[in-house]
């Protein structure tokens, strides 16, 4: 009978794994457009819908404002996003895109392309495997919940 104590019975490792091959073969391809990963992220969310406020972009990624924040500073700083205090409640930061990250969209769009390519999966494997990570994040976040 199989050790449930050592590590190649563990379901959290091969994502671990997975995660840090992932991010990896994402790195070429994001220095290429001047991104990190999470600021790829956020690019993402923005170029799906544009002018969303820290708040929402924080709800779609999973981010608490303390990572985010920092993210959306240097993506301004790099000319790709506008931050401004909302006129009709100061104490919201709205996010959009500027003319040189709406432009970017179009020297990533091949990304995604690329990255199902590397893994060697089909387009049916990757979906189940999406909707599979999916059903886990919930579960996980619903147990810590209770």
């Amino acid at each position: 009978m199989a050790d449930p104590m050592a590590l190649e019975q563990q379901v959290c490792f091969p994502l671990y794994e997975a995660m840090r091959a992932m991010t990896a073969a994402y790195r070429p391809k994001l220095e290429a457009l001047g991104l990190t990963y999470p600021q790829y992220l956020v690019m993402l969310t923005l170029w799906e819908r544009d002018e969303r406020t820290v708040g929402d972009l924080s709800t779609a990624l999973a981010l608490d404002s303390g990572t985010l924040s920092p993210l959306l500073k240097r993506l301004a700083a790099a000319g790709l996003v506008e931050r401004r205090r909302s006129a009709a409640d100061e104490r919201r930061v709205e996010i959009r895109l500027t003319e040189r990250g709406r432009d970017m969209r179009d020297r990533a769009c091949d990304i995604p392309a690329q990255m199902a390519e590397a893994t060697g999966l089909s387009v049916d494997e990757l979906v189940a495997l999406r909707d599979t990570l999916r059903r886990i994040t919930r579960a996980l976040n619903h147990s810590e919940e209770s």
